[in-house]
């Protein structure tokens, strides 16, 4: 009996179709920066004495420690200086942290303790400052204040500085949120780029040389396999290490830029509890089920509220039961972080204009959003889309300005 000729053509057909809805599956080999460098031999670092700014979250894709993997590399590591939350990435956001060392010889300063900058006598010990920390894509983020202080550091003393790229975990949201004020610069907001940036920790780096420090000797170790159109957990390889205590997943990160801003307001952004940044609430909140109603009429894209009880153990509120939401991202990829925190902060502010108390704590509101015209638009009620056009037009202006800074398609 012979085949029909239409089979071989329907099974191609299937093949192909195939290929186009699984396209991760023939992606190229992602690799980070430090595993770039590794399998250059780490030629770029022969005969240089190097430090190395980092923390646990800075692996390698086996998931070995990064200064691990250069001491076995051969590289003369002569320390490491650690930012916020400490090498361990166990200190509570604004804890001061010490020195310390890891085994018998190698010395881990603080960059988060009595100076947020590099020692100038460290300085001269090292030919070449690598930098290799995981950010989550939020200016107030402070890891990109160490890097631009760094940076700083590095350029007046002459030392060289590398850079081992790193994914922005969601890197998909585009650029969002006002343009940090230059009166306003603090270090929560240290870096003139959008609230949320849209870049990697490399071409914020690229970007600082050419804004702020040209004359620094700087080196971008490029990932492979990187796309911006992808979430980080969308690499195979990519390993979701908890680059500070309370952002515990990659959704926590999305969501990060949404509820942030609370931390400035008399109302729990979830801290000490199991969801931080993912749900919101205060004792004051009797009827979250109306916050929900309110919030539900916006008609926010990829996410959706739910009412919650929660009681903190540390922060705001602690040992008290606080009523609100929690959040759960429905579609990350039309999910909005700023414009569901605008909205967010619109409904609090109309329903418990004296109990949320945006300006109690202003300065430090507005050092978060880079700009006090934020705040000053939400407690005179201008609506959600009024805040956000004000916000694009100093994106579109950041974003023609520098049409170049990307280094990944």
């Amino acid at each position: 009996m012979s085949i029909p000729r239409t089979i071989p053509v329907f099974f191609f057909s299937l093949i192909i179709v195939a290929c186009l809805f699984v396209p991760s599956l023939y992606a190229a080999e992602f690799l980070y920066g430090l595993d770039v460098l590794q399998r250059s031999g780490f030629r770029e670092l022969d005969g240089k004495r190097v430090g190395l700014i980092t923390n646990a979250a800075g692996v390698s894709v086996s998931g070995q420690a990064g200064y691990r993997v250069l001491l076995n590399g051969g590289v003369d590591v002569r320390f490491i200086m650690a930012p916020e939350h400490g090498f361990s990435v166990q200190a509570a956001a604004g804890e001061q942290v010490g020195d310390r060392s890891i085994g018998d010889s190698l010395r881990v300063y603080s960059l988060y303790g009595a100076s947020r900058r590099p020692d100038r006598k460290r300085l001269e010990e090292i030919d070449v400052m690598l930098f290799d920390l995981q950010d989550v894509g939020a200016r107030c983020y402070t890891y990109i204040s160490t890097m631009r202080y760094a940076m700083e550091a590095c350029q007046k003393a002459g030392v060289s500085f590398m850079v081992l790229d790193r994914p922005n975990p969601v890197s998909p949201v585009p650029a969002d949120g006002f343009m940090l004020d230059p009166d306003y610069v603090s270090f929560v907001g240290a870096v003139p780029v959008p609230f949320i940036h849209a870049m990697t920790v490399g071409e914020i780096a690229r970007l600082l040389k050419k804004c702020c420090y040209p004359d620094i000797d700087l080196h971008v170790v490029r990932m492979q396999g990187y796309s911006r159109g992808l979430f980080a957990d969308e690499y195979r390889g990519f390993r979701f290490v908890s680059p500070s205590p309370n952002i515990r997943n990659l959704e926590t990160a999305l969501v990060y830029p949404a509820t942030v801003f609370l931390e400035a307001a008399n109302i729990s952004e979830g801290r000490g509890t199991v969801a931080p940044f993912m749900q919101f609430g205060a004792p004051y909140i009797a009827r979250p089920d109306r916050l929900k109603l309110l919030l539900d009429a916006q008609r926010l894209p990829g996410v959706s509220f739910r009412t919650v009880r929660f009681k903190p153990v540390s922060g705001k509120f602690k040992g008290v039961e606080c009523r609100g939401l929690r959040m759960n991202v429905t579609d990350r990829y039309v999910f909005e972080p700023f414009r569901t925190g605008v909205a967010i902060l619109a409904v609090l502010q109309k329903s418990y204009p004296d109990s949320l108390r945006l300006d109690e704590k202003g300065d430090f509101f507005d050092k978060l959003a880079g700009t006090p015209l934020l705040r000053r638009m939400l407690t005179s009620e201008h609506s959600v889309e009024e805040i956000l056009a004000a916000s694009r037009l100093q994106v579109h202006a950041f974003e023609q300005r520098y049409p170049d800074r990307f280094i990944y398609r």
